[in-house]
């Protein structure tokens, strides 16, 4: 948040603040005022204080006119509260007139549902790395959080009402708080300052160890630095985009095959990660030719993740499945969907 923008929330509130205090300690003191000269009681004394500063003009209270001392501190409570009333009005209509009061609305709303947040990812920045990572995450069900520091950003992010996000840095603990970060399941930090990205691996990974964290990066240098500091992978959108514009030279139908499997919008065809845990007993122990994975559900392993550590790709049909495995499976929702079921009844 811009030091502006933060000066200009805190004279909102503090002007706000200060219209409620002014209101009550005009009522307080009209009441406190007839209570002491005309010797009425408190409620009396606060009907002739409302009835008083709202100039409704209904007759006093009590059969006695009021005392000259009564009168006088009569006149003076219509011009104090005539002056006060007029400042209250003013910034009430400026607080809701100027979009303040639908932010507090908004944000006191999102605020609500980012609570309630589990196994979420959290998207530090929200440019254009950090709203394609939003699609991504939304096509595929995915719930997320989106932290951004910037006024504009803001003020975009506010204009979807779908969207949760935080106003704030999130090199700040406080803000990784807010955002859960003890309940997420990944954070994509996507801001072009690499040293902003360092500083928000290193915090959230000291806040939850067992975050997986995704960091983009700018410079090659800071790759390592990233690494170090605790980001499970490192991106380089530059380096991508480079070598995916070479392969577009020699290899251009491979990409583009490529691209309609992994980003194609239809999803006619998914590449899906199967974990093995999921395996019944009928399957411990079997290959992969045993879970006849072509033949029962029409889907294909196309590679395998043993163990958590070595990749395979293109396995062997007689290679044993274990639970630590994951298999990396080629074919449409519905054969995947029907491939898991097999592997879980048995």
């Amino acid at each position: 948040m811009s030091k502006q923008q933060n000066k200009f929330q805190e004279a909102s509130s503090r002007t706000i603040h200060v219209a409620i205090t002014l209101l009550i300690s005009v009522v307080l003191a009209g009441t406190l005022g007839y209570h002491f000269i005309e010797k009425m009681g408190i409620l009396d004394s606060l009907y002739m204080t409302v009835i008083t500063i709202s100039t409704v003009g209904f007759k006093e209270v009590g059969d006695e006119p009021l005392s000259h001392l009564g009168k006088i501190f009569t006149m003076g409570l219509i011009f104090t509260s005539l002056g006060s009333l007029a400042y209250i009005g003013t910034n009430v209509a400026r607080f809701v007139f100027d979009g303040e009061l639908t932010n507090y609305i908004k944000t006191y709303r999102v605020d609500k549902k980012i609570a309630k947040l589990k196994n979420h990812v959290i998207i530090v920045g929200y440019g254009r790395n950090g709203e394609q990572a939003a699609e991504e995450l939304k096509e595929n069900g995915v719930d997320f959080v989106i932290i951004d520091r910037r006024d504009n950003v803001i003020t975009r992010i506010r204009q979807n009402p779908e969207l949760l996000y935080i106003r704030g840095d999130a090199t700040q603990e406080d803000i990784l708080e807010k955002a859960r970060i003890n309940n997420a399941r990944a954070l994509i930090a996507t801001t072009p300052d690499d040293a902003d990205n360092v500083f928000v691996v290193l915090t959230a990974r000291s806040m939850n160890p067992s975050l997986i964290i995704i960091s983009r990066a700018s410079a090659f240098e800071s790759q390592m630095k990233l690494k170090r500091a605790g980001a499970t992978n490192v991106i380089m959108p530059e380096r991508i985009g480079g070598q995916r514009m070479a392969k577009l030279v020699h290899q251009a139908d491979v990409v583009e095959f490529l691209e309609y499997i992994l980003l194609q919008k239809s999803r006619d065809v998914s590449l899906e990660e199967v974990p093995c845990k999921i395996l019944s007993e009928k399957f411990l122990g079997k290959s992969i030719a045993d879970l006849k994975v072509r033949e029962v559900s029409g889907a294909n392993i196309v590679g395998i993740k043993i163990s958590g550590a070595r990749y395979v790709f293109n396995p062997d049909p007689n290679m044993i499945l274990s639970r630590n495995d994951k298999l990396f499976v080629l074919g449409t929702p519905s054969q995947i969907m029907k491939l898991q079921k097999i592997m879980e009844s048995g």
